[in-house]
């Protein structure tokens, strides 16, 4: 499957997962009215005051990495300290967040500057890795997945380099 139709799929399901959630909203709020036709309204998400983007990392490979955190540093000088940015990795790309990842020195650069880094828990544990293994100044999550899915929900744009 190429890169853009796994992309593609990505963003299928998510929306799937929306519009249930959606239903099931309005399904729960029309049945509290007292049996009362009830329109359910769901309403766009207010203008976002702060610039806010997230980025998905599930590959190994250094040029991937190195293309990701180019894109969180220009985003960074482009919008300033008061845009928030955060790098979600999981799967494979877990690997660049050990101590000994060839990429490092880009990712402390990166949370120098205000990007915010985290490890999925589940890949972690899947990978029998520890916080020990990884570079001490990231954070961390429990999934990476549903992380990706609060952020995009909270009004973050969604990049994935």
């Amino acid at each position: 499957m190429t890169q853009m139709n796994r992309l593609n799929f990505f963003f299928a399901t998510l929306m799937a997962v929306f519009l249930s959630m959606s239903f099931f909203a309005g399904q729960a709020v029309a049945s509290s009215k007292s049996k009362a036709k009830a329109e359910a309204k769901v309403e766009a998400p207010a203008p976002a005051s702060v610039d806010k983007v997230v980025f998905q990392v599930s590959e190994a490979d250094p040029k991937n990495w190195n293309l990701a955190l180019n894109n969180a540093k220009n985003v960074r000088q482009e919008l300033g300290a008061k845009a928030e940015l955060e790098i979600v990795v999981y799967g494979p790309g877990i690997s660049m967040l050990k101590i000994d990842s060839p990429v490092a020195s880009r990712i402390d650069e990166a949370l120098a500057s205000g990007v915010k880094v985290v490890a999925c828990e589940n890949t972690m544990k899947g990978q029998k890795l520890t916080k020990d293994d990884m570079l001490p100044t990231i954070g961390y999550v429990p999934a990476g997945v549903v992380e990706l899915m609060k952020k995009q929900r909270e009004g973050y744009a969604y990049i994935r380099p």
